[in-house]
């Protein structure tokens, strides 16, 4: 045992010195797992703008360029959450040396007993601060208290051949402050020897009331049993704040209730879920949150509640499998973000990868609302598979419920194979703002009942499936869109044969297939080519009087594509021109697309005359489409 001791504090000082983490080459992870591989990263097909191609690190956010934040003022139930509103006029020190400790001052109600360097606090005492230093190489803290206090951290190690390092044994308010320029070090034992009937002690730092850590010094905990930080009620990290968790078998912070982070910066590397919070929600306001975990179904961020991002940066980075429970007969997978309830972002930068089989980038269970800020997402494991009727796909950004995006920027690259959707949703995928890219080897955007674009700019690929594919209604009033699907059956556009509503906005689908527009309930005219088009043609439509209405690069080899196209430029009664070929210059390209621009005319195509919501030109083809899906395809 005292061997795994050793170990373990001497990560602790390699963490101490700079985080284990931070002295990898930031694309391995603790387990030795890759986390980065660019080969597999897939690029825009067009050859133009390649925001597609993107990566995700640990050092994605580098803890050298974070600019820690202020806490935003607190709410009238958090204002005994700061330390400011609280007073401590009494101080108790504690200096351990080795295998014993010093107790310097005293304190009415309060009674201090020590056993080498275990010492045991009983206090009925208010205002109390208990300021430990030194370092313990068998030693701990266990405090029973009926009210309140703080927690200084004046340069301390204490290592633990017993059990926990540091046993708050204490419903009330504990702030776990470090001191300016001190480094601190807590580590306890591989097996706990002296638990107590009816007494938790479940982590390195375990706490049965709020733990709240502000102060500026840095705090590393390194875990052999359980967690490393745990409490039975919530935990708040406070601006200014430094804390790093080295090591943990389980979960590096674990909570019954919230975690809030106002500000500093946490660093978590784990073999368990980085942050797990039973019943309460994770709410991230400022600071720069950085987790690693290489466990089997491991969670970066997993809570029974909600998520709530408003501001600071996140990175998450999971390299674990999906496991299978036979007696449930059921698949746990690895996530970055796993949220039983609703999950919000605004303001936040926030980048997640996940390398394991099964992986996910977000899992909610309830409903996702993205109103600002950014969102990168890298899934690069493929299917996990049980049996024929037992397996679990990656998917990149993934809600039971509603999924909308109302601003900000959203980033999905999903590599591994078969199943391996951008952004899916159960119920209906709304974009109203914003800037949406997808790369993905299956379906880019999926939805079960409904996907409606009104604004902002979408751009879709896969690589093996649709693009966009809705399995009940597809909607299309606004925004710039552009989506390449697959060659034949798959498309740009699928909505099988449900309504296909296009009422504004501009859109290009290509693919072998393509599902077309409702003539019925569309408002905007829509045109649907299908040529023999190879890899690289210029295609372009001109109006009547040889007006630029669009040109677009044919992305890939397709046997035939069929190109959807609709724009406010498309008039009824309007006669306009296909041509390949020629040189378009100026105007606005988007992924491929571009529109508003001068065109030296090449070989003449086709022409056609607009007298409904969608004219048809050229031969069909293509098949049916999808996944089988029929009817309304050309």
């Amino acid at each position: 045992m005292k061997r795994k001791l050793l170990l373990a504090q001497l990560l602790c000082a390699i963490a101490l010195w700079g985080c284990s983490s931070d002295s990898e080459n930031d694309t391995t992870s603790a387990g030795g797992g890759t986390t980065s591989n660019p080969e597999t990263q897939p690029t825009d097909p067009t050859g133009g703008d390649q925001t597609t191609d993107f990566e995700v690190s640990w050092d994605t956010f580098a803890d050298t360029d974070f600019a820690d934040t202020q806490d935003s003022p607190a709410t009238e139930d958090e204002e005994e959450d700061f330390i400011e509103n609280s007073s401590f006029t009494t101080t108790i020190g504690i200096v351990y040396d080795g295998a014993t400790a010093s107790i310097i001052g005293e304190a009415e109600d309060v009674t201090v007993e020590k056993e080498g360097a275990h010492v045991v606090v009983t206090s009925a005492a208010k205002g109390v601060e208990y300021a430990l230093s030194g370092e313990a190489t068998d030693g701990s803290l266990k405090v029973y208290s009926e009210k309140k206090f703080k927690l200084s951290l004046n340069g301390v190690s204490i290592a633990s051949q017993r059990g926990a390092a540091i046993n708050i044994q204490s419903s009330k308010r504990v702030f776990v402050c470090a001191a300016d320029d001190t480094e601190n070090c807590l580590t306890d034992a591989e097996d706990y020897t002296n638990d107590v009937d009816g007494e938790d002690q479940k982590a390195a730092l375990f706490s049965e009331g709020q733990l709240i850590f502000c102060g500026n010094g840095s705090r590393t905990v390194c875990a052999n049993h359980k967690h490393a930080i745990c409490s039975d009620d919530y935990v708040v990290v406070h601006g200014g704040a430094r804390l790093t968790v080295a090591q943990a078998p389980k979960d590096a912070i674990h909570t019954n209730g919230a975690f809030v982070m106002g500000g500093g910066l946490v660093r978590l590397t784990t073999s368990g879920d980085g942050i797990e919070c039973e019943e309460g929600n994770i709410d991230v306001r400022g600071g720069l949150l950085k987790v690693l975990t290489d466990g089997v179904a491991a969670k970066g961020l997993k809570t029974g509640a909600d998520i709530v991002l408003s501001g600071g940066q996140i990175v998450v980075v999971t390299t674990g499998d999906a496991e299978y429970d036979e007696s449930e007969n059921d698949i746990s997978s690895p996530s970055a973000i796993k949220c039983d309830g609703d999950m919000s972002l605004a303001n936040s930068e926030v980048a997640l990868k996940s390398t394991g089989l099964a992986g996910k980038g977000v899992n909610v269970e309830g409903e996702l609302l993205m109103k600002s800020g950014e969102l990168k997402v890298i899934t690069t494991g493929k299917q996990y598979v049980v049996s024929s009727s037992v397996d679990s796909s990656p998917k990149g950004i993934k809600a039971e419920g509603r999924l909308a995006i109302e601003g900000g920027r959203v980033m999905v690259s999903t590599t591994g194979g078969e199943g391996s959707e951008g952004i899916e949703s159960k119920d209906a995928v709304t974009i109203s703002g914003g800037t949406v890219t997808v790369t993905a080897a299956d379906d880019c955007i999926n939805a079960t009942n409904h996907i409606e674009i009104s604004g902002g700019e979408v751009y879709c690929y896969g690589s093996g499936n649709d693009a966009i594919d809705s399995n009940g209604t597809l909607t299309i009033s606004g925004g710039i869109v552009v989506a390449v699907g697959a060659d034949a059956p798959e498309a740009g556009f699928d909505c099988d044969q449900n309504t296909f509503t296009v009422s504004g906005g501009t859109l290009l689908g290509i693919g072998g297939s393509t599902s077309s527009p409702t003539a019925g309930v569309s408002s905007q005219p829509s045109v649907v080519y299908c040529a023999s088009l190879s890899k690289g043609a210029l295609l372009t439509i001109t109006d009547n009087s040889g007006d630029h209405v669009m040109s677009y690069t044919i992305p890939l080899a397709f046997s035939k594509p069929n190109i959807l196209f609709s724009s406010p430029s498309l008039t009824k009664g309007q006669t306009y021109t296909f041509y390949t070929g020629g040189q378009v210059s100026g105007g606005t390209e988007f992924y491929g697309l571009v529109t508003g621009a001068t065109y030296d005319a090449g070989t003449t195509a086709d022409s056609f005359t607009i007298s409904s919501t969608l004219t048809s030109v050229g031969q069909t083809g293509g098949g049916p489409g999808g996944g089988g899906h029929g009817g309304g395809r050309f």
